[in-house]
């Protein structure tokens, strides 16, 4: 869930991105799993889903790297665009459900917020249905993670 206050805009980056609606101060936690609100799925409930759901999944959930499970924001946090120069790092911290995301720079009204997807989720789609629903649809995120078909 959210923290920090934020609206939702077109990116330079891809498509549309997250921006801070306030100031962001450096060390702030600004998204972290909320137990009842955000949602955590298994491969077999993403592989029941209808198409449709499954695409929405494909672009906007992730593969937790600590349960293993697959992870979507109830909330604008799925608006975080990815930049190897980011102004977000997720980590997992010892105490928390999932993964928590916090400022690493001071963060100004505006500014759009990002994250490096690698620190939170594995690329390489190693028996990720994820991926394997964007290959079977021909469906690419904003950094080509598909694999080819």
């Amino acid at each position: 869930m959210l923290c920090v206050r934020t609206k939702v805009a077109p990116s330079k980056i891809h498509g549309l991105g997250l921006f801070a609606d306030q100031f962001i101060p450096k060390g702030t936690v600004v998204w972290r799993f909320t137990e009842g609100f955000d949602q955590r799925l298994t491969r077999e409930q993403i592989s029941e889903f209808p198409e449709l759901v499954q695409r929405y999944l494909a672009r906007y959930a992730s593969l937790s790297r600590k349960s293993g499970l697959y992870l979507l924001c109830a909330d604008a946090g799925n608006y975080f665009n990815h930049s190897d120069s980011s102004n977000c790092l997720s980590e997992f911290r010892d105490g928390e459900a999932e993964v928590v995301t916090y400022a690493i720079q001071d963060i100004q009204p505006g500014e759009e917020m990002t994250g490096d997807y690698s620190t939170f989720e594995d690329p390489s789609g190693v028996d990720n249905i994820l991926f394997e629903i964007a290959r079977k649809y021909g469906l690419t995120d904003e950094l080509n993670l598909a694999p080819e078909t």
